[in-house]
C-alpha cells in the first residue's frame, strides 16, 4: 500500500498532505507511533511514523533532522498532529518537497492508535489477500502442469490473470513460447528483444524502437538461472499480488523446464551412444544399423554431409573437466539453433567433438552457401556469448548411412588440418587426399609401427605439448620455408630453426634429407588418419 491509497481510509478523514507530494507512491509495509527523542533510532525502511512531536514542542528545528534521518533510512513518510508544534516551519516543507518526503498533518480529533490499528488492519488483509491469490495461483498452475497440458497453454492463463501477452525466454535470451495462439509467428516477432533494450531497472527495460517497456523475471533451479518470464507491460514493484502470482508461475515453469531438461538430457545420452557405437562398428549388421538409425530419423538411403566442430585451444590452459564442460555448454547452444539449419540436422557428440549430420541434396555445392552462412553465424554468437572460438570440418558426400562413419573421419581429417596449420575459427572442407585412401588399405598395427619408427623419438612427446610435431607438420606443408612457417605459427623464425634443431637431434636425422621428409610426412598423414 502507497502512501496515496493509504489516505483513502476512513481514519485519515480530514488528513491534508502538507508536503512531499511528488512522494505519493512511497509503498508503506509498517505504521509505528513514537513520540521520543531517539525515536529515527528505531525506524526501518518503508516505515510510516506518526507522532504528536511533543518531543519537539520546544525545539522545531530538530524536526528538519528528524526527516532527514527518517529520508536516510528510507521510511516512507511521516504522519504529524501539529498542536504542540502550531505549524510545520517552512524549511521542513521544502526540505520534504525537494526529497519528495511525503508529510502529512493529521486530523487533531482522531486518535493516533486508531491511525495505527486502522492501517495496520488495511495491510494485513491486503497482504493475506494477496497471499490467497498467490497460493491459488500456485494450486492452479500447478494443476495445470500436473494434467499434462503445454508450458504455452500455462503462459496463456497467466497471460489471462495479468491481461498481457507473456513470453519464455531460454537462458541464452532466445524466445522459446508465448501466450500468444500464433505462438510461431510470435517467437520470431521477439526475437532480440533485450538486444534492442534500454535497460531502465533490475526487472524491467524498454525496447528503443517502439518503446515497449517488458517485465523480467528470472526463472531458477537447483543447478542455473535457466530462462526468463517475460511480461509485455509494466508490472508496478508495488503491487505484490501480481509479483507472488509471476513468482508462482515462475516456480511451476522452472519444474516443468526441469522435467523436459532431463528428458531431453536421457534422449542426448542414448543417441550419443548410438553414434559412438555406429562410429566405432559395433553392430553386427547392416539390418541392425538400419534398426537403431530409425529411433533416431535416420534414413538408410539417404545422402548425409558431416560436419565435425570442435573449439578452438586457449592461451590460458584449461583442465579436461573445464574444456569438457564449456564444450558442452557451447554444444547444447547449437542444438538449439538448428531450428534455423537450412537442411534437416542429426547432432551428436563424441568426447569434445560435435558431430552434425545434414541431410544432403544431390549436390553438395548447392548446399555450400546455406549451411557456411549458418556456420560462421554461430561462430559469431560462440564468442559473443562465450568468449571462445570454434572451428569446423566439413566432408564430402555420402551416399548412404552405411558410409557415415567414413565422411565423419573425412570431417574429423578436415579439422585436424586447420588446427595443425595454426588456424582458428575456420570452415574447412575436406578435400580428397590420394595418399590417404592409400593409407586406409594398409593395416593399423602397420602404419602405427610405420608411424613409430619414423618419428623416432618424436612419437613419444606428451601430447599436451605439440609444439614440435606442429612446428614439423607446419614446416613441410609450406615446402620447407621457415619464414612462412613462422608466419602461420605466429613466432619468430629463430624460434622455428630452433624447434627444427630440436627435431633433428630427436630424429636422429637431417630434415635436409629428401627421404627423410618423404617418411615424415607420411608419418604426420598417419597421425591424423588413425587419431595418434
Amino acid at each position: 500500500m502507497n502512501i496515496y491509497d493509504m489516505m483513502k481510509l476512513p481514519v485519515f478523514k480530514g488528513a491534508t498532505l502538507a508536503a512531499g507530494k511528488a512522494g505519493v507512491t512511497r509503498n508503506i509495509e509498517h505504521i509505528n507511533m513514537m513520540d521520543a527523542p531517539d525515536i529515527a533510532d528505531y525506524l526501518h525502511h518503508g516505515e510510516l511514523l506518526v507522532t504528536t512531536a511533543y518531543h519537539l514542542k520546544d525545539r522545531p528545528f530538530l524536526l528538519k533532522e528528524l526527516i532527514e534521518r527518517m529520508i536516510r533510512r528510507g521510511c516512507a513518510g511521516l504522519g504529524i498532529k501539529t498542536r504542540f508544534l502550531q505549524e510545520i516551519p517552512d524549511e521542513v516543507i521544502k526540505l520534504a518537497d525537494e526529497r519528495t518526503f511525503p508529510i502529512i498533518e493529521l486530523n487533531e480529533d482522531v486518535r493516533l492508535g486508531d491511525i495505527v490499528n486502522h492501517t495496520l488492519s488495511h495491510i494485513l488483509d491486503k497482504r493475506t489477500a494477496e497471499l490467497e491469490q498467490a497460493i491459488a495461483a500456485q494450486k492452479k498452475f500447478t494443476s495445470h502442469i500436473m494434467s499434462g497440458k503445454s508450458i504455452q497453454s500455462l503462459l496463456h492463463n497467466v497471460s489471462a490473470v495479468l491481461k498481457l501477452p507473456v513470453l519464455l525466454f531460454n537462458q541464452h535470451l532466445k524466445p522459446i513460447a508465448s501466450s500468444k495462439a500464433d505462438a510461431a509467428g510470435t517467437l520470431s516477432d521477439y526475437e532480440g528483444i533485450f538486444q534492442k533494450g534500454n535497460r531502465t531497472g533490475l526487472t524491467c527495460f524498454s525496447t528503443i524502437p517502439d518503446k515497449q517497456t517488458y517485465s523480467v523475471f528470472p526463472i531458477y533451479t537447483h543447478e542455473k538461472k535457466c530462462g526468463f518470464l517475460v511480461v509485455c507491460g509494466m508490472i508496478s514493484p508495488s503491487d505484490k499480488g501480481l509479483l507472488l502470482t509471476l513468482e508462482q508461475a515462475a516456480n511451476v515453469i522452472a519444474f516443468e523446464l526441469l522435467k523436459e531438461n532431463a528428458l531431453k538430457q536421457y534422449l542426448r545420452r542414448a543417441r550419443n551412444e548410438f553414434f559412438r557405437n555406429f562410429l566405432d562398428g559395433a553392430f553386427s549388421s547392416a539390418e541392425e544399423i538400419k534398426n537403431r538409425a530409425k529411433e533416431f530419423q535416420l534414413k538408410w538411403d539417404q545422402k548425409y554431409v558431416c560436419i565435425a566442430g570442435k573449439l578452438d585451444r586457449r592461451e590460458k590452459s584449461l583442465s579436461f573437466t573445464e574444456n569438457q564442460l564449456e564444450s558442452d555448454s557451447v554444444f547444447e547452444r547449437l542444438e538449439e539453433e538448428l531450428v534455423d539449419f537450412p537442411f534437416p540436422p542429426h547432432l551428436f557428440t563424441k568426447g569434445n567433438i560435435c558431430f552434425l549430420l545434414a541431410e544432403a541434396t544431390d549436390s553438395w555445392a548447392e548446399m555450400n552457401a546455406a549451411v557456411g552462412g549458418f556456420l560462421k553465424a554461430f561462430q559469431r554468437h560462440a564468442s559473443e556469448h562465450f568468449q571462445r572460438t570454434i572451428s569446423f570440418g566439413i566432408s564430402n558426400l555420402s551416399h548412404q548411412l552405411r558410409d557415415v562413419p567414413h565422411i565423419c573421419k573425412e570431417a574429423v581429417d578436415a579439422l585436424h588440418s586447420g588446427h595443425l596449420s595454426g588456424s582458428t575459427e575456420f570452415i574447412q572442407t575436406y578435400h580428397m587426399k590420394d595418399v590417404s585412401e592409400l593409407l586406409r588399405m594398409i593395416p593399423a598395427d602397420d602404419l602405427k609401427t610405420f608411424y613409430t619408427h619414423a618419428l623416432h623419438q618424436l612419437a613419444s612427446l606428451p601430447k599436451d605439448d605439440p609444439g614440435l610435431l606442429q612446428t614439423l607438420s607446419v614446416y613441410l606443408e609450406t615446402h620447407c620455408q621457415i619464414s612462412e612457417t613462422a608466419k602461420r605459427l605466429y613466432i619468430h623464425r629463430n624460434t622455428v630453426i630452433y624447434r627444427l634443431e630440436k627435431c633433428e637431434e630427436l630424429l636422429g636425422k637431417s630434415l635436409k634429407d629428401a627421404d627423410t621428409t618423404l617418411r615424415l610426412r607420411l608419418a604426420l598423414r598417419i597421425q591424423m588418419l588413425l587419431g595418434l
